[in-house]
């Protein structure tokens, strides 16, 4: 038998009986490092060129498109007459969402209304007897002063009479006096025959003339005096009516102060009528801004409240975003900073936008039941921290409250990252 061995090319050739077959070198063996070596090197090298591009900046996919809901709930109590809106539908400003029955509300309406115009009626009355009494005032015044004047001059004048009276009593007793004297002297004259009677008869008519006028003297005392006592009345009644004259200052005050009164119950009747009018406008729900109506529980016939919500309206021309960053992730992390958005429902489109604030807390923190470290065994878990990101152009895509978002802040420049 014969061998033949040959190298061709790293391999052998061994043949035996005109027969050939090759035997691979043990080569692999030396390749195996050589492949180690590379797969090292290229995961080296790709993790420092992940670390070279995401070096100063901050991602999270914990992240969500937040937004106002409005709870929309009337202003006053009533029954639902129509429902003007649908889950879903886009309202604008003004539009009419629930009407509610304005029957009760009218009518109390009509009630302030016609509150309102008594009261105005009552003002007027006041007012004009104001003007009245401030006209007629200050002559009722003057005219009890004239009054007063008059009557002192009466009663002066009835105390000169009554003085007089007294003078001619006095002068007429005494002329009496005289005339009796004269009478008994002539009487006992003409008893010694020394004068004659006709002297004594001419004594007796002196005599009776000077009583007569005495007594005329009297009378006219007692008449001056019935006068006097007259006067002192008319004196009186004219001096009270002066005292209520002098009160016209505060008739006038009486009369503005009932003026007053009657001016501010006008005015607390239109604050009434203001209410009433507002209330029935509150039969008609409207909607204070562009948004989607969500959350419908209102029916038609329901009697609703101030305090339950019908529906919410979602205004999404103003939403932002919060994302939930790691607390490790925050060192360097400012408001103003720029943002990258990818949002879920629009695929690998970047939206652009800014860090607006940081939450005071994290999470944890503020929820309803705060965790307490101080009881029970402490597990570490890493916090997170709400950070919200508004954008500052949506390219005029819809954003809905709830959507998923992954979002990346940039927290340095690249020349800060080196």
């Amino acid at each position: 038998m014969t061998v033949t061995l040959s190298k061709v090319g790293g391999e052998q050739e061994i043949a035996a009986d005109g027969a050939s077959a090759t035997v691979a070198a043990p080569k692999k063996a030396r390749r195996t490092p050589l492949l180690l070596g590379g797969l090292i090197g290229a995961a080296l090298l790709g993790t420092g060129v992940v670390y070279l591009v995401t070096r100063g900046q901050e991602s999270t996919d914990d992240a969500q498109v937040e937004g106002r809901v409005m709870n929309v709930s009337p202003r006053v109590t009533g029954q639902v007459l129509h429902v003007k809106v649908q889950d879903n539908q886009v309202v604008e400003p003004g539009d009419v969402l629930v009407e509610l029955d304005p029957a009760d509300y009218q009518v109390k309406l009509n009630a302030a209304r016609a509150d309102l115009a008594a009261a105005k009626a009552a003002a007027e009355g006041a007012q004009s007897t104001l003007d009245i009494t401030t006209k007629t005032a200050p002559a009722s015044l003057r005219q009890a002063k004239g009054g007063v004047t008059s009557a002192s001059s009466a009663f002066g004048m009835a105390q000169a009479s009554i003085d007089q009276a007294r003078a001619d009593l006095v002068a007429a007793e005494s002329k009496r006096k005289l005339a009796d004297l004269n009478f008994k002297r002539s009487t006992a004259l003409v008893h010694d025959r020394a004068v004659a009677q006709v002297d004594l008869d001419t004594r007796q008519t002196e005599l009776d003339a000077a009583s007569a006028e005495m007594d005329q003297a009297r009378a006219r005392l007692v008449s001056a005096q019935a006068s006097l006592s007259g006067m002192g009345g008319g004196m009186v009644l004219a001096q009270g009516r002066l005292d209520a004259a002098e009160t016209a200052a505060d008739q006038v005050a009486s009369a503005h102060a009932a003026l007053d009164l009657a001016q501010a119950r006008v005015q607390q009747m239109e604050a009434g009528v203001q209410a009433a009018e507002l209330n029935l406008s509150y039969t008609q729900l409207r909607a204070t801004r562009r948004g989607v109506v969500s959350r419908r529980t209102v029916e038609e016939g329901q009697t609703v409240s101030p305090d339950r919500s019908l529906f919410a309206i979602v205004p999404l021309d103003d939403v932002w975003v919060v994302a939930n960053f790691k607390e490790d992730q925050l060192a360097e992390m400012r408001p103003g900073q720029p943002a990258s958005l990818k949002l879920d429902t629009y695929g690998r489109r970047t939206l652009k936008g800014h860090v607006e604030s940081l939450a005071g807390g994290t999470g944890a923190h503020f929820a309803l039941l705060p965790p307490d470290n101080a009881t029970g065994n402490f597990v570490k878990v890493v916090q997170r921290v709400p950070v919200l990101v508004r954008i500052d152009d949506a390219a005029g895509l819809e954003l809905r409250p709830g959507m998923s978002a992954d979002v990346t802040v940039i927290t340095a420049s690249r020349g800060d990252a080196r």
